[in-house]
């Protein structure tokens, strides 16, 4: 049987840091459009208290989304014959936003952009992304093994990149979680029982289409078209921690797997108390107590919510040695798992090579 491998990484993490006092003289204001009565530094401490970030990181005036994401595949793509590609795919949501302009441009493709800029010649490389909110990444990963299950393709690049920094609205005290970013994964086929066991994929259209989407600034003062990020955080919660754990576990009995077995739960870095919410309803589902110490590996508290980044940079750092108490070995167990925009939530059991 075939499986896919992950025989490379890479990622690309911002330099600029901004930590939480860059939003002290931000003017908030609520859905409503009343300025919000609350001091921003009791703002800034309640969101750092619910979402453990301290510091986010943002792109320089200079780059997008594509110029990232071939940074990150540069890496993850040293010392391989690029033009053995079969397939290019970016996790994405809003195409190359500019500084000067936050319109996104999605045409070309930013999978097109990044094959052009790496200078692949083959013309049966293709490019394309996949929209699918924060859970991007993951999907174009199930794609990606599904290509290579089917006999279509042999070795993917996947790539999950994504400037929100340019669509967070500075009037919205949601613009503190957001943040730039972008990862990488060499996907390769191969007939050991390693790799990619198994996916789930659910999108909970009916009832929660809404619940994150595009829409005017908060402040009514604000002149112009432009739409910025916007989310029901509350109703985000409720349906995540309902929602994911009961995904993740049908993604692990699908594979056979308990979850004793799993050395690493990697879970969509959008919110640390969320995150361990699902965790933690996660192994009530085992009825199982005791969790694990450094089973959940964290980067938001200096890296924010990057949507369709955070799981290919988190599984990066990991390879590279870069997070304190978090390694993978040969043969250990993976689970990966995202919620956004759609409502989408995906999973992935994965065995190390």
């Amino acid at each position: 049987m075939v499986n896919s491998i992950i025989i490379a990484t890479g990622s690309y993490i911002p330099q600029t840091v901004i930590p939480n006092t860059h939003f002290l003289d931000n003017e908030f204001y609520g859905n409503d459009g009343q300025k919000l009565e609350r001091s921003n530094a009791d703002i800034i401490k309640k969101l750092h208290e619910i979402t453990n970030i301290r510091e986010r990181r943002y792109v320089t005036d200079d780059l997008t989304t594509s110029d990232i994401a071939y940074m990150a595949a540069k890496e993850a793509l040293e010392g391989i014959d690029k033009e053995s590609l079969d397939c290019i795919i970016v996790g994405q949501n809003l195409g190359d936003v500019k500084a000067d302009n936050i319109r996104t441009d999605m045409v070309p493709s930013i999978a097109a952009r990044v094959k052009h800029k790496l200078r692949i010649k083959n013309p049966y490389t293709i490019a394309f992304d996949i929209p699918f909110g924060c859970p991007g990444w993951l999907q174009a990963m199930i794609v990606a093994d599904n290509y290579i299950k089917s006999g279509d393709a042999k070795r993917i690049l996947v790539i999950g990149a994504e400037i929100l920094s340019r669509v967070s609205d500075p009037h919205d005290i949601d613009c503190m979680i957001y943040a730039d970013g972008a990862g990488a994964t060499l996907v390769e086929a191969t007939d050991r029982d390693v790799g990619i066991l198994s996916h789930v994929t659910r999108s909970d259209t009916y009832d929660h289409v809404d619940l994150l989407n595009l829409g005017k600034s908060y402040n009514p003062k604000r002149n112009g078209n432009d739409l910025f990020i916007k989310m029901d955080g509350h109703e985000i919660y409720k349906y995540a921690v309902r929602n994911v754990p009961q995904a993740v576990k049908k993604n692990l009995d699908q594979a056979g797997i308990e979850l004793s077995d799993v050395q690493k739960v990697l879970i969509h870095q959008a919110n640390g108390k969320m995150d361990e919410a699902i965790l933690k309803r996660l192994f009530k589902l085992y009825n199982t107590k005791e969790i694990p110490e450094d089973i959940m590996p964290m980067t938001i508290s200096w890296c924010g919510n990057s949507s369709v980044a955070t799981l290919p940079t988190l599984f990066d750092l990991i390879q590279k040695g870069k997070l304190e108490n978090h390694r993978l070995q040969s043969g250990d167990i993976a689970v990966f798992a995202s919620v956004g925009a759609g409502m989408n939530i995906n999973s992935m059991v994965y065995r190390m090579p």
